[in-house]
């Protein structure tokens, strides 16, 4: 029965701790406390951010979408994760569908929709992440530091964001940095939680 008792305290305390579950908003995606309710220009979104200390990270969902709920209620549920997206990136969500004005990098206004078509999202959720001392922002493509088209499983979705927050996307393919974590993690003995 102690047993017992321990183990239910302790499930009580990650989920009370770890886990938030994330709401629906009106429009159908779901929704996290730290997410940041901007006027959707990327250019000022961006030098926000920057002068955050921070960099851009833009997340288009739609509605329905079974791999965003996963990446709300697995990834986002990790206090790892989150905590890494509060200190170093400023999120700003978009629907893939949806019909908000967004303001562009090169100044074209257009809506949710339209600007998936322009940037090539093709797949939901995706992650593109724009770093503040990007040298060229006269264009999403060229500002733009790293792309996660689909949803990552937690370890590569954390290993992505450190990827840009290292700077490692300078130097390296995102694939080259993975293969250096996994052979530091051998030879100290531990294995990738990768599930």
């Amino acid at each position: 029965m102690r047993i017992r008792s321990i183990f239910l305290g302790v499930v009580s305390l990650f989920w009370a701790t770890y886990v938030t579950a994330a709401e629906l908003g009106d429009d159908g995606l779901h929704k996290q406390p730290w997410f940041t309710d901007s006027f959707l220009e990327m250019a000022d979104d961006l030098a926000e951010a920057g002068a955050d200390g921070k960099d851009l990270l833009i997340l288009i969902e739609q509605q329905g979408c079974p791999y965003c709920r996963e990446l709300h209620e697995v990834n986002f549920t990790r206090q790892q994760i989150v905590d890494h997206l509060k200190e170093y990136y400023m999120v700003v969500q978009l629907n893939l569908f949806g019909a908000r004005e967004v303001v562009d990098f090169d100044g074209e206004a257009l809506e949710e929709r339209a600007l998936a078509v322009k940037w090539g999202v093709n797949f939901t959720p995706t992650v593109v992440i724009f770093p503040s001392d990007a040298s060229d922002t006269s264009t999403a493509r060229a500002a733009e530091a790293f792309r996660m088209p689909g949803y990552f499983k937690p370890f590569h979705f954390l290993k992505s964001l450190e990827f840009v927050t290292t700077d490692a996307y300078q130097d390296q393919v995102f694939q080259r940095y993975l293969q250096d974590i996994f052979q530091r993690m051998e030879e100290k003995g531990e294995t990738p939680d990768v599930w």
